[in-house]
């Protein structure tokens, strides 16, 4: 079968891919772990954020690609003194929690991963 008969037999909706992350610092010993949940970002998505996120854009990649917890909640936003979900991720989570959430976003959604493979000559 050739390539372009190849395409067309695959289904064109990319699928959604999820993660689950604990957050070893908010995860303390004995009590009940901090799990985030991730998802996959599409490519407009990713270029959407990186044209208007300028300096933020991990924290929009964060913000887009957490389905849980609930960023925008506003108990969580209460809690944390923060009045907005960008806020919140500033004051919730250190530097280094920030940009991990980040890269593995982006590996969900096909970044920093090898997505493609060489074919040698037989």
């Amino acid at each position: 079968m050739d390539v372009l008969q190849l395409l067309l037999s695959k289904d064109k909706e990319l699928p959604v891919q999820e993660a689950r992350v604990k957050i070893k610092r908010l995860s303390k010993k004995g009590e009940d772990p901090v799990i985030f949940s991730l998802r996959s970002l599409s490519y407009n998505r990713v270029a959407e954020i990186r044209k208007i996120g300028g300096e933020d854009s991990k924290l929009h990649i964060v913000l887009a690609g957490v389905k849980e917890p609930d960023l925008k909640n506003q108990a969580l936003l209460d809690h944390y003194g923060a009045a907005t979900p960008l806020e919140l991720l500033k004051v919730m989570l250190i530097p280094g929690e920030i940009e991990d959430l980040c890269l593995e976003i982006e590996k969900l959604s096909g970044y920093r991963v090898s997505t493609i493979e060489e074919i040698k000559k037989k």
